[in-house]
């Protein structure tokens, strides 16, 4: 398995982060046209239809299927959705919602054993303190309810990580596809139930180019080609090559929103970023140091 990138494979990898970071954007854009559990109930029909048809199912238990599918689909993002309406600005959302990396330690932790090394917590303090920042900076932009919201997302996307280790080595693209069809349904009632039908008539009659556009990022963008293109990648270079990546989605989320919507970043907000990333970039890079460490040859 090749451990450094090519240049061609780099800029691949670079387009996926720089899809899933700029999404926060594209969310907020769509927000503007149409109600949250609407527009989370058409990203995944996208999701589904046609790519049902043409990939095979997975070789996973429909149960595990179904739980990803409301862990992702009811719990991530149609949490994540209703939080950006007007809770939380798109720039910290996309830096809020990483913390699914702690908590699907915490998760692990509690259900398979699994224990918490030293480096881990500090990890987690240095996230935490960040966390502690934005909380005592809620205004307008974003509120303690948006905020809350946005760490059940996390959560929900923690559960959902653990649910499809437990499916094995399969591919996502599939697996993505198949589960959001129990994502569908749910959506689709709480959005009735929720919003209403009146909301929902509008919505659909105002949406113009843009939101719809929003529509197919999400499902053909955020998706289909990120887990395409990344599990791809993750098939010919090692997981410590690749995941280092992954740490530029709040970068690419941040700056999106501050470029094309404006969003201020004051020092409070890049203090919070710089802890919150600092912890992230800890708990996910010290493994693969500590290993390079304990290679070394004895002076």
């Amino acid at each position: 398995m090749n451990k450094s990138l090519s240049l061609r494979h780099f800029l691949l990898a670079l387009a996926v982060v720089a899809v899933w970071g700029s999404n926060f954007v594209v969310i907020k854009l769509a927000l503007g046209q149409m109600p949250p559990l609407l527009f989370a109930t058409l990203r995944f029909c996208v999701v589904v239809v046609p790519m049902v048809f043409l990939i095979p199912r997975p070789a996973v238990p429909w149960r595990n299927l179904a739980a990803y599918g409301l862990l992702i689909g009811v719990g991530q993002f149609g949490l994540l959705f209703v939080a950006m309406n007007g809770h939380i600005s798109p720039g910290l959302a996309s830096l809020v919602i990483q913390v699914q990396v702690f908590f699907t330690i915490g998760l692990a932790m509690a259900l398979a054993g699994e224990t918490l090394q030293r480096v881990q917590w500090l990890a987690l303090l240095l996230a935490a303190s960040g966390l502690g920042v934005i909380v005592a900076h809620t205004d307008g932009s974003t509120t303690l309810l948006g905020l809350g919201l946005v760490l059940l997302a996390a959560l929900s996307w923690a559960g959902g990580n653990l649910v499809s280790r437990a499916a094995g080595r399969i591919n996502m693209v599939a697996y993505v596809v198949w589960s959001s069809l129990f994502a569908v349904p749910p959506l689709a009632v709480l959005s009735l139930w929720v919003e209403g039908w009146p909301a929902l008539l509008a919505g659909l009659q105002h949406a113009d180019g843009v939101a719809w556009a929003a529509v197919a990022w999400q499902a053909w963008g955020n998706s289909i080609f990120g887990y395409a293109a990344w599990g791809w990648l993750l098939s010919r270079y090692s997981a410590a090559t690749i995941t280092p990546m992954a740490l530029l989605v709040p970068l690419f989320g941040m700056g999106c929103s501050a470029w094309w919507l404006g969003e201020s970043l004051p020092p409070w907000k890049l203090g919070a970023a710089a802890l919150v990333m600092a912890g992230l970039a800890l708990n996910l890079l010290w493994p693969m140091l500590r290993q390079k460490l304990l290679k070394r040859p004895a002076p």
